[in-house]
């Protein structure tokens, strides 16, 4: 179900080679599958890329970038950061931020390792609610941080409560909490109230909350940001990326915004000069750029809402989704359904709770086609 390419390096008995550290010997490499299918649907990547105009565009300023390749770039991409509490400001209704409040690497996903390398440790714990994006564990385990999870609340909602959130505090006692909105796998997004009670929970034991929206500019319309919370809780972190609405998954560029004191740790265990000159530059033409690559979003809403709106007629139990991806049950053999699906050459992900899976929006042709294999694969 789960099809990974195997490592082609040669072989030698396990008690030739140096053994890894406890909790990586024996671990797989995180991986969604990579195949050659006509409708990728798999990892919530935005369907439309850059337009061949705009492809140039970005093409100029790496190009500009590369004169200058034998430097090293600016180790704290101040213009970039720049750029980013710009638009955050007009894309969620804040104050810009100023760049001493926000921060970029490599994907969200060295954002959260960098995050966890400042704030976990031995002897420190986070907290997460299943069913949740598979990595998070592993960023605690690359960082000797301790990872426990309470569950969200029920299927097929998903939702999680302010009630919840603290009861799992008084229960865990965590330094970090990582709260997901809108969630993945689930596309749940969270209420202010939860990040609030939260922030305010974790705030006499000077704890960390972090706020992952990743797929935050899918929300649903009135749906807000919890950037419109960190004047008032400076412990709340929000994490973004480039990678889903942008369609810039490929550049890897991901960016928090938090207190000034939350980016100075997070500056003390990056690596040096994490951030290549190629990458800013790119993220920074991006932005300029952003009416066109966010111009599909509101088509992806839709389709998204049309889509589910079908599964649930199909007679499927689906999560409520304000990300580009749907959660939803098959009532019969999830592997086989997606197998069937996949020999159809539409690619899902088999992920969350058993009997579920999720599909992420593409464009109007591969959810057509998506819906097509659907009824050959899972007839009703």
């Amino acid at each position: 179900m789960e099809h990974m390419p195997e490592n082609s390096a040669p072989t030698l008995a396990t008690d030739a080679l140096p053994q890894p550290r406890d909790g990586i010997a024996g671990a797989a490499p995180y991986g969604a599958p990579q195949l050659e299918v006509e409708h990728a649907l798999n990892v919530n990547e935005n369907p439309y890329g850059p337009s061949p105009e705009l492809a140039a565009s970005i093409g100029r300023a790496a190009a500009d970038a590369a004169v200058g390749l034998n430097r090293y770039p600016d180790r704290e991409a101040l213009d970039l950061r720049t750029d980013l509490g710009e638009y955050l400001a007009a894309e969620s209704g804040i104050a810009a931020p100023p760049l001493e409040s926000v921060w970029a690497a490599n994907g969200s996903n060295e954002i959260m390792h960098q995050l966890l390398l400042a704030f976990g440790g031995p002897g420190r714990t986070a907290l997460g609610f299943t069913p949740h994006y598979s990595m998070y564990p592993e960023y605690a385990r690359d960082t000797y941080t301790r990872w426990v999870t309470a569950e969200r609340g029920p299927e097929p909602e998903f939702a999680l409560t302010a009630e919840a959130v603290t009861a799992a505090f008084a229960a865990h006692e965590p330094n970090i909490v990582v709260l997901t909105s809108p969630n993945n796998p689930t596309g749940t997004a969270l209420t202010l109230d939860v990040v609030e009670a939260a922030a305010a929970a974790l705030a006499p034991s000077r704890g960390l909350l972090v706020v992952d929206e990743a797929y935050g500019e899918f929300r649903r319309d009135g749906v807000p940001s919890a950037l419109t919370l960190l004047d008032r809780h400076p412990n709340i972190v929000v994490t973004r990326t480039m990678s889903k609405a942008f369609a810039l998954a490929g550049a890897r560029l991901g960016y928090l915004v938090a207190h000034p004191a939350i980016v100075d740790a997070v500056r003390v265990v990056r690596l040096p000069y994490h951030l290549s000159a190629v990458t800013q530059a790119v993220a920074r033409a991006a932005l300029a750029h952003r009416e066109e690559l966010l111009g599909k979003v509101a088509l992806l809403r839709s389709e998204r809402d049309a889509l589910a709106e079908h599964l649930g007629a199909r007679g499927h139990d689906v999560a409520p989704s304000d990300a580009n991806f749907i959660l939803f049950r098959t009532f019969s053999d999830r592997d086989a359904v997606f197998e069937a699906l996949l020999d159809r050459s539409v690619l899902v992900r088999a992920v969350g709770p058993a009997g579920w899976l999720r599909v992420s929006i593409g464009t109007p042709e591969n959810n057509a086609a998506f819906r097509t294999a659907l009824e050959e694969a899972d007839p009703r």
